[in-house]
């Protein structure tokens, strides 16, 4: 009966020596991406500061400006282009500034949401837009767009959409 007991600490043992590791990652920033313990994005690479050396530069893709209700937003797609069940990254500039008041939302497919992963948006204040991952449905629908929802912090909704790069 002893041996029983003495495996059960042991087991709880090397389950913490396998979590214990010296290259801990943090959260990630505001754009995503992981960084190791008090390692800031871009600094060990290229000396520059944050502010300097992050400016969503990777492989963003202009989309263009698109209207939801009033509003006339400017777009942005990164890392790849949008794919069935793959998960897209889509940047929102908002035509004023709220300091993250707003949320923003979007998913990738047809209006209705059918299938479709809603992302939230991170505001990123370093830019001032909104970055959002959302996952694509598999299949595609035919006519598939980003499709864009803001609510204002007066709580009123705006929907607007724009084609993807594919």
């Amino acid at each position: 009966m002893k041996q029983k007991y003495l495996m059960i600490p042991a087991f709880a043992l090397s389950a913490l020596l396998v979590g214990c590791d010296e290259k801990k990652t943090v959260a990630a920033d505001d754009h995503g991406h992981p960084h190791k313990e008090g390692e800031a994005h871009g600094e060990p690479q290229t000396g520059k500061k944050v502010e300097e050396a992050h400016d969503h530069a990777h492989d963003e893709v202009a989309l263009g400006k698109f209207k939801a209700g009033e509003l006339e937003i400017e777009a942005a797609q990164s890392h790849g282009m949008v794919e069935a069940g793959k998960e897209g990254h889509l940047i929102i500039k908002l035509p004023y500034k709220d300091d993250g008041a707003s949320i923003v939302r979007a998913w990738i497919g047809s209006e209705d949401r059918t299938l479709s992963a809603v992302g939230k948006g991170e505001y990123a204040p370093l830019h001032d837009d909104y970055d959002i991952h959302a996952s694509a449905p598999s299949p595609l629908p035919a006519d598939t767009k980003w499709w864009i929802e803001v609510e204002k912090p007066d709580g009123t909704k705006l929907v607007g959409s724009i084609a993807p790069k594919m």
